[in-house]
Formats: structure tokens, C-alpha cells, sequence
């Protein structure tokens, strides 16, 4: 089955997809430097490097007639309970617009729509109704809620809200749990202990992988990619040696504690737990739970990959801001094959 990926990103739902054994034929994207590292990734892919908003999805249907699933984030700016009017139609939406303007044109079997929780339940689901209401209209039939990136094998806590949307009737439902749990310890363990300001973009492996998720995640591969460390200041490393093992900021003396909007600030990673959300400030130890579990630095773009299920054979470009809106911003791979095998499934009955 053929699909089109929209707000791509790197390729997280693609890369889900892709191992669940679909075809991603389009993606679009309008930063250029993270399209980049989603076309080596996918060479076979008919890549749109652009806004949206630019595209002309008739001349796009005319190159690939024929798509099967559509699927994309959005982003939903207007999303919002704040102010007295609530419309699907606010401004701020028209990326979703794009969306439902894309299915429209193509008329996929399926679409899959994801989004922050909250587009659930704000304003006493205001918004999911509204819409599952859009999709109505083109002939869809819609299921969603909020799955948990957790209960699918993903080493960290992600919450995103699902839309699945098939065509004239409703055959499938969200992916139920998979009854395993992945800790921190079971995704990065295997990778080289390495130290702040250590690590190439291209390095070697020292040890075997010794659980399901590491040998899953690493495969095949021989090449060790993008596990750079950050070269912390001297006061950050003074300040991460003070946290023991398990323990966060609350332990600092006064005078070293920082003020911040971020929960987790100095705190490691419970090696027995699943990891906080990955961000895009990952490398940060002042901007969440991402101090190692054992090392005095941040976690690495490697790191975070495989806390948010990104196989080794996948390779991040760029420079490290730009690598770390990459990982931060994707959907997890794993939750994204869990989506795609209940569509597979419901085509192979």
C-alpha cells in the first residue's frame, strides 16, 4: 500500500510504516535541512520540499494516482479553549486545512491524523467533533483517542492524539497495547560510555546488544552514527556530578539550582524507568529529565533515537540544533508501526 506522508518531519510515521511493510510513495516538507535527512533516509521517496500551502495537490495526484493511506501532524495552533469563539475554521488552523484539502483531492482508503492530547478533550472534545465532522463530510468514518507511546514498547513517556479515518465504513480501531515495557536501560546500555564532549558522527560499537529493543535497533548495523556528546561548561558539569544516580536538581545547594519553565531540570534519567518526552533541547540539562543515568552529560542524538525507537541505520544530518528538532519532533517509530499494522491487518482479512 502506498502512502503520503504530510508534515513529515524526518520520517517518524514513515519509518513505522515502512516496517510494518507499506510504501511511503510522497512527503512533504518545508524545512529543507530536515527534508534532506528525510531523503537520504528514504531514497525512494518522491520528496516535496516546501510549504504546503505552495503545492498543487492536482498535478501531485496526476505523478501517483493512486494513494492509499494519507497520514500527518498538522500543526493546530488555533487548538485552543481560550477566547469565546470555538471554530474548526480559526486562522490558525489552515495547516489542517491543508490536510483535509490533500485527502480530499486523493481520497485515500485511510487516513491517520495525529496531535497533541489536549485536541481530544479540549472544551469538552469541541474540537475532536469538529474534526471528525471535516472527514465526515468526505465519506470517512473516524475512531480516535490518546495512545501512549509506553504501552506500544517505546522507552519513554509521549503521549499523542490518533484520528484513523477509513472510507464509507469503520473496520479498524486504535492499536490495543502490546503488554511490554522498555526502560532507558534497555534502549542506550549497549552504546559506548562516552564523556562530555566525546564521540564522532560516525564511530564504533564496544559492546553486544544484550536486550530485545538494542538488538532490534541496532540490526545489521557496524557503523555507530551521530552519538556526539555535548562539551558542557564547567558549571554544568560541576552541577550534574552533584545529582546522584536517581536522583534531579531538588539535591543542589541553593546557590547552584537555576530557575526554569521546565520540569526535570538537572535530573537524570531512571535507568529502570522509561525516559521523560525527548524535546528538541535534549543536550540541555536545565530544560528537562535528559542528564545520563550514570555520566555527568546529556544525552546524545543517539541516544535520543533510540528512546524514541529510531533504528541505527537511521542517520541524522546536519548540525546538532538541527538533529535534535529531528529526534524531538517525530513520533516515535515503534507507536507509528503499531498504527500502521491495525490498517495491514484490516487489508489482510
Amino acid at each position: 500500500m502506498k502512502v503520503a506522508d504530510l508534515f513529515a518531519g524526518v520520517g517518524g510515521l514513515s519509518q513505522g510504516f515502512i516496517k510494518a511493510g507499506f510504501e511511503i510513495a510522497i512527503a512533504i516538507e518545508h524545512d529543507k535541512d530536515i527534508a534532506y535527512s528525510f531523503q537520504r533516509n528514504h531514497p525512494q521517496t518522491d520528496v516535496y520540499v516546501d510549504d504546503i500551502c505552495n503545492l498543487d495537490f492536482k498535478e501531485i495526484h496526476k505523478k501517483h494516482p493512486q494513494i492509499d493511506v494519507v497520514m500527518g501532524g498538522p500543526p493546530c495552533q488555533g487548538f485552543s479553549q481560550k477566547g469565546k469563539r470555538l471554530s474548526i475554521n480559526d486562522p490558525r488552523n489552515f495547516l489542517f486545512k491543508q490536510f483535509v484539502r490533500f485527502v480530499e483531492e486523493f481520497k485515500p482508503k485511510y487516513f491517520v491524523l495525529e496531535n497533541v492530547p489536549n485536541i481530544i478533550t479540549t472544551a469538552n472534545g469541541f474540537f475532536r467533533n469538529e474534526i471528525n465532522g471535516a472527514f465526515n463530510a468526505l465519506g470517512y468514518e473516524v475512531c480516535s483517542g490518546v495512545l501512549h507511546a509506553v504501552d506500544f514498547g517505546v522507552p519513554q513517556d509521549r503521549r499523542r492524539a490518533v484520528f484513523i479515518g477509513q472510507l464509507s465504513k469503520l473496520e479498524v480501531d486504535l492499536p490495543k497495547p502490546i503488554g511490554k515495557k522498555n526502560t532507558v536501560r534497555d534502549a542506550i546500555y549497549d552504546l559506548p560510555f562516552i564523556e562530555s564532549g566525546q564521540g564522532e558522527e560516525e564511530s564504533t560499537y564496544d559492546k553486544q546488544p544484550t536486550t530485545d529493543l538494542q538488538k532490534d535497533l541496532r540490526g545489521k548495523c557496524r557503523v555507530l552514527h551521530n552519538h556526539v556528546a555535548t562539551n558542557h561548561s564547567p558549571v554544568a558539569l560541576r552541577r550534574m556530578e552533584m545529582v546522584p544516580i536517581g536522583e534531579g536538581g531538588k539535591v543542589l545547594p541553593q546557590e547552584e539550582r537555576t530557575k526554569s519553565i521546565y520540569s526535570g531540570t538537572w535530573c537524570r534519567l531512571l535507568e529502570n524507568e522509561v525516559a521523560a518526552t525527548i524535546t528538541t533541547r535534549y543536550d540541555t540539562p536545565s530544560s528537562g529529565r535528559f542528564t545520563h543515568p550514570l555520566l555527568n552529560r546529556c544525552i546524545t542524538t543517539r541516544e535520543a533515537a533510540r528512546i524514541q525507537t529510531f533504528p541505527d541505520s537511521f542517520i541524522f544530518y546536519g548540525n546538532k540544533t538541527c538533529q535534535m528538532k529531528q529526534v524531538g519532533n517525530a513520533v516515535p517509530p515503534y507507536l507509528a508501526y503499531a498504527i500502521a499494522s491495525v490498517i495491514k491487518n484490516n487489508e489482510n482479512k
